[in-house]
């Protein structure tokens, strides 16, 4: 080979490697081998528009006539942290308090329903209608409990007994005024769409649930994903929103940034698949702003990619104390975020508050010690750990944990396995009592 071809082959190699680099660098497979396009663009994105509106989550409506005493409606109501029976009177007062908060529009991060059910899917949509009654537009994504879900059933005495659910195309049409019917655009591949609810501003709703592996008989898959096809779509949206100059915020279900050190550890399930790589796919594009649900609590953390970066703002269950609404107004360069939690408003001169509080600690006292003593603990050493577990989980829901209330707690009154137990699971109960930054209820996120 002479000098001639020889120089030109090897400026060919050297062309085809910097294509090769440039194309890893733009669209990178992740832990799952999802490919994500990233976006190469340094700018720092288009200016918020100045809005204000309100976000709610896990409303989790549940009509009694669907069973309310009963040994199996007891034990099913004694295993989650859920207030199943106030959910309606809980959710009248949200939209109420809602609609006369002057918000321009309305965020439901998912499940929307107790386990899916079409009677309870039906009932939900018809409160959501009063939003729009009153010129509020509503947008809506599914939670995990609410698609083909195995779990819909009625309560009679000792037994359950099916009763319809949904599927993902009837969600879309019993749903079609909450963001579907008006969408400027829909993913062929998932619940997934996007709204501009005001000008220069675009919602990036979307589907992360797996309702399509549910199976008849098992229970309803928790954790969260996305398709390749819709992690496509998604880079195509976001694309578009650049060309078109328009800042972007998501909402979702599942969390895109952990939100306690160790979440991922003890419930992974909570967080999407590929969480870190989803959050720097986002960011990348100058989504600064995610809003999701899931885990029931009030917090908000922030995911730092380099010189970008996304604040994940998790709002709690409306059925899980304090049952919170979340208010927020970009505002000139920052977004304020103010908490308001109904449990202590929705019956005043009663001790609701306090038994709901009560009621979800000993839930999650109840699931503890079940856990515990499968591992062999003693009865004495479950409860005394469990009681922990409470306090922890009762902080954390709050949001703007304070390790200086965290109640003492003496390993020297347990026996031998129950300390070593602990001492394998402490690292859940240290990382739900520190508080990522920023504050989680009331807090000016300058960007």
């Amino acid at each position: 080979m002479n000098a001639t071809k020889s120089t030109l082959v090897y400026r060919i190699i050297f062309t085809v490697l910097l294509f090769a680099v440039a194309l890893y660098c733009s669209c990178s497979k992740s832990r799952t081998g999802l490919r994500y396009e990233y976006s190469e663009d340094s700018g720092a994105g288009f200016p918020y528009p100045e809005t204000y509106f309100a976000v709610i989550s896990d409303i989790h409506i549940y009509d009694p006539s669907l069973g309310s005493s009963g040994a199996a409606f007891l034990e099913t109501l004694n295993s989650d942290r859920k207030l199943l029976l106030d959910s309606m009177d809980l959710t009248d007062y949200a939209i109420e308090a809602i609609k006369a908060s002057g918000a321009g529009f309305v965020l439901v991060t998912g499940d929307l329903t107790k386990d899916g059910e079409l009677n309870n899917h039906r009932l939900i949509a018809g409160k959501l209608k009063r939003f729009v009654d009153a010129g509020m537009a509503v947008y809506v994504i599914p939670g995990n409990h609410d698609i083909n879900n195995p779990g819909a059933v009625r309560y009679e005495g000792d037994e359950t007994v099916p009763v319809p659910s949904i599927s993902a195309a009837e969600f879309a049409q019993i749903y079609g005024d909450f963001g579907y019917n008006s969408a400027l655009m829909r993913d062929d591949d998932s619940l997934s769409y996007v709204a501009e609810p005001e000008e220069g501003l675009w919602l990036l709703a979307l589907d992360s649930c797996r309702y399509r592996e549910n199976k008849s008989g098992e229970e309803e898959i928790v954790s969260g994903k996305i398709s390749q096809k819709t992690a496509d779509w998604t880079a195509g949206v976001l694309q578009t929103a650049t060309e078109r100059k328009k800042a972007v915020i998501a909402m979702m279900h599942h969390g895109i940034v952990e939100h306690w050190n160790g979440q991922h550890k003890l419930h992974p399930d909570y967080l999407i698949d590929d969480y870190e790589d989803f959050g720097k796919f986002l960011s990348s594009h100058n989504v600064r702003f995610a809003f999701t649900g899931h885990y029931h609590a009030l917090d908000i953390v922030l995911g730092q990619f380099g010189d970008k970066f996304i604040y994940d703002i998790e709002t709690g269950s409306l059925v899980t104390a304090p049952c919170p609404i979340r208010y927020v107004e970009f505002k000139g360069n920052s977004l304020q975020v103010r908490t308001d939690t109904i449990v202590d408003k929705i019956h005043p001169g009663t001790n609701f508050a306090a038994d709901g509080r009560a009621f979800v600690k000993k839930t999650v006292m109840l699931e503890a010690e079940k856990i515990l003593r499968g591992y062999r603990v003693s009865a004495r050493d479950a409860e005394y750990i469990a009681n922990a577990v409470g306090d922890a989980f009762d902080a954390h829901y709050a949001g703007d944990e304070n390790p200086a209330l965290r109640p003492s707690f003496d390993r020297g009154r347990l026996g031998l396995w129950g300390r070593f137990v602990y001492g394998q699971q402490k690292y859940a109960l240290d990382g739900l009592w520190e508080d990522l930054r920023p504050a989680d209820n009331n807090v000016s996120l300058n960007f």
